[in-house]
């Protein structure tokens, strides 16, 4: 389990970086329940929904963002992962009008299947890059992302 934030351990942040962890925390909790108990169609739909107004992918955004939902998945006392951590990043890249692809992948393992999922903006992958390669592609959010 990861250390508990003290004031001592936190750098000094200011009013925007407080409501992007608000705001990445519930995200997190609304990925985290949407995937327990909605079907996993319902689940897609959200995940497919469009881009309002379409904005440039602000490396500086994406990192703030990835950095927010990363903070919270290790912090949350429920267990967060690739999928609930995807989704998040994935909301609130798209509420800020960048238009992420939220892709998701099995291979096999042992006498199963493993599943991933990973975020991509403009073909670069933002978050699960690590193993994604070892994943085959089985559906990309929006599904119509090129």
């Amino acid at each position: 389990m990861a250390a508990p934030i003290t004031k001592s351990r936190l750098p000094r942040l200011g009013p925007s970086d407080w409501l992007m962890l608000a705001e990445a925390l519930a995200a997190l909790t609304l990925a985290s329940l949407a995937i327990a108990v909605l079907p996993f169609r319902r689940v897609a739909a959200a995940a497919s929904a469009p881009v309002r107004s379409a904005a440039p992918a602000d490396a500086r955004i994406i990192r703030r963002v990835r950095s927010a939902v990363r903070a919270w998945s290790r912090r949350v006392p429920w267990k967060t992962v690739c999928f609930q951590r995807g989704l998040a990043l994935h909301w609130m890249l798209r509420r800020r009008g960048i238009g992420s692809v939220l892709l998701y992948g099995a291979r096999r393992e042992g006498d199963g299947l493993a599943a991933h999922v990973w975020v991509d903006v403009e073909g670069e992958t933002v978050i699960g890059g690590e193993e994604a390669p070892s994943f085959a592609c089985l559906a990309r959010f929006p599904p119509d992302a090129a």
